[in-house]
């Protein structure tokens, strides 16, 4: 059986093509994000400066897969 997903959330820092996008996480590290073709339509709403979030397999760090648009929570 695969592990699940690790899950967590970056800050877009730079589109590196339509589905590709450099992200920094809330450690610091920078890793790249990638949009699965399912969720290809929330491309146009991908810019830097947006919260994300992502999963990420416990094998590679390098890399994980954007889930969607983080939710703003005003506390």
């Amino acid at each position: 059986m695969p592990d699940p997903p690790i899950e967590t959330s970056g800050i877009i820092r730079e589109a590196r093509s339509k589905r590709v996008y450099l992200v920094e996480l809330m450690n610091g590290k920078s890793i790249v994000g990638h949009l699965p073709g399912r969720l290809a339509d929330l491309a146009c709403s991908l810019a830097p400066g947006v919260q994300v979030c992502l999963e990420m397999t416990p094998f590679d760090f390098e890399k994980g897969r954007i889930a969607g648009i983080a939710e703003h929570s005003d506390e």
